[in-house]
């Protein structure tokens, strides 16, 4: 017998180990499609082994609810469609370590009784929701009692006409480390909601015409927003009961209405809000029973109302914000204050700067007679910009002791902060 040179022999052998990978990586995949040996996405999963990739092509699935229950990638080629036929939930997702990618799911039905969702995950950790489109659904994205989760480039969108009719774009109940990250979400009720969620992480978001809030949480401390924008929503951004919150970098616009806020602060503690745009809002920051938070570094422009602080806010810090054409810059109900604005730029203050140092030699006080006026009469909101107005604006610039002086800005800057 002809023996085989010995690099022959080892070429023959690393050949051998080259095809046996293969057809390891081949057997953990399983293929999706209507002429394929799963014609079903159901039947993929049941057959796979934990680990495994499900790989879908393109076309339309009704299977009613997919259960996820093993640790598995389903990613969809040329965007299959995976539909809830108007009465399902679409993807439930209860085992640790599972990505979905790609997929486009619809038509879950509107329930009352039930949170259902296109994508419902739930006491899982370790998920990735990524690059996904979802379309009429209650509930776009649910994640209950979940961990180490990312939910990442998804497109949510809906047609919500009523609170009532419709869920959240992105809802979080219960979580802990989770990241929202450039997700495009409209016409749900509150684009993302938070609950009882720690360490989240939301940035790079876009929110935006939806019935109720861009963005919602409660009870969800330690947590961080950036580089989000949110736009025309029916109350703005509501931020409640929570704990050392960052607000950074983010857009506000275009949020009208009555009790409607760019950004909504209530029972909110030692937090940090800078280097945010609030643009023509009705209010631009409304203060109710935030105490210790420190607003620096942010523009107001165009806004109704900059800032609106209750009485029940206490060491507020606005300090270097730019507070450029708003009707009025700040707001408040109570006589006295125990915050603090100092070194804000404010179109509206025309004093001097003798010494040339960038500070004005008078202190500027934001809160206007007629502002006051308003907050207990509202129904003199109809004198705005009337002749009469005008009069009590002047007679302030001339007698400075009409203005209230619970709020008072003792170095406001002449020229606009650079930040």
């Amino acid at each position: 017998m002809r023996r085989l040179p010995l690099h022959g022999a080892l070429l023959l052998a690393l050949a051998a180990g080259v095809f046996a990978l293969a057809e390891d990586a081949l057997a953990g995949t399983h293929l999706v499609c209507p002429d394929c040996a799963y014609s079903s996405v159901g039947a993929a999963i049941a057959a796979a082994g934990p680990g495994d990739r499900i790989v879908v092509s393109g076309g339309t699935y009704r299977e009613g609810t997919i259960v996820v229950d093993k640790s598995l990638t389903l990613t969809g080629q040329g965007w299959p469609v995976l539909d809830g036929e108007g009465r399902h939930e679409v993807l439930l997702i209860t085992a640790d370590d599972v990505t979905v990618e790609g997929f486009v799911l619809r038509s879950t039905g509107t329930s009352h009784t039930e949170d259902r969702a296109a994508i419902k995950t739930m006491q899982v950790q370790g998920c990735v929701i990524r690059d996904n489109r979802i379309e009429d659904a209650f509930f776009g994205i649910y994640l209950g009692k979940t961990r180490h989760c990312e939910v990442v480039g998804n497109v949510v969108h809906g047609e919500a006409v009523s609170e009532a009719g419709s869920g959240n774009a992105i809802h979080l109940w219960d979580c802990l480390d989770v990241t929202v990250a450039d997700n495009d979400l409209r016409g749900h009720r509150d684009g993302i909601y938070l609950e009882f969620v720690r360490a989240g992480n939301v940035h790079g978001n876009v929110s935006q015409d939806n019935a109720r809030y861009g963005l919602h949480f409660m009870f969800s401390d330690d947590s961080s927003y950036r580089d989000n924008t949110f736009r025309r929503n029916a109350a703005g951004v509501a931020v409640m009961y929570s704990r050392r919150i960052e607000m950074v970098g983010n857009r506000f616009e275009e949020n009208w209405g009555p009790s409607v806020y760019g950004l909504l602060l209530k029972e909110i503690n030692d937090s940090y809000i800078a280097g945010n745009i609030f643009d023509r809002n009705s209010v631009g920051v409304y203060f109710d029973g935030a105490n210790r938070t420190d607003v620096t570094l942010n523009d107001f422009t165009r806004n109704g109302y900059a800032i609106r602080v209750l009485g029940s806010s206490m060491g507020v810090a606005v300090r270097q914000n730019n507070f450029i054409g708003n009707t009025f810059d700040v707001s408040t109900n109570s006589p006295r204050s125990y915050n603090t604005f100092v070194e804000n730029y404010w179109d509206a203050y025309q004093g001097y700067d003798l010494d040339r140092d960038g500070i004005g030699d008078v202190p500027y006080r934001p809160v206007r007679r007629f502002a006051l006026i308003i907050e207990s009469f509202p129904e003199s909101m109809v004198l705005l910009r009337s002749p009469l107005q005008q009069v009590m604006d002047y007679a302030e610039r001339v007698v400075p002791v009409f203005t209230p002086d619970a709020i008072k800005d003792s170095r406001p800057l002449m020229r606009p902060v650079r930040w």
